[in-house]
């Protein structure tokens, strides 16, 4: 598994249904970009000027929301992952 350095994060995309509620199926070319995703692995947080840990906003298992074009891609037996910095998470989903 992977283990993100500082305030960086790994999260689990989460990919829209490909069928919309009429039963129509939307193709991989009209989907828009997934912004949801699920933490799976959380740095260990950013240093500050006195040399100690900021606490991370996030914890694994929190679903958020991320900057559309934020963090690198990876993929890692077939699943889709993103690794990006804390400051790219916009929201938790509650």
């Amino acid at each position: 598994m992977l283990k993100p350095l500082g305030d960086r994060i790994v999260i689990k995309v989460i990919e829209d249904t490909e069928q919309t509620s009429g039963g129509i199926f939307i193709p991989d070319s009209a989907k828009e970009k997934p912004q949801k995703g699920e933490v799976v692995a959380v740095g260990e947080g950013k240093l500050n000027d006195k040399g100690e840990r900021e606490p991370m906003d996030v914890k694994v298992g929190d679903v958020i929301l991320y900057a559309k074009y934020a963090g690198t891609d990876i993929k890692m037996d077939g699943v889709e992952y993103k690794i990006l910095s804390v400051k790219d998470a916009l929201a938790i989903i509650e």
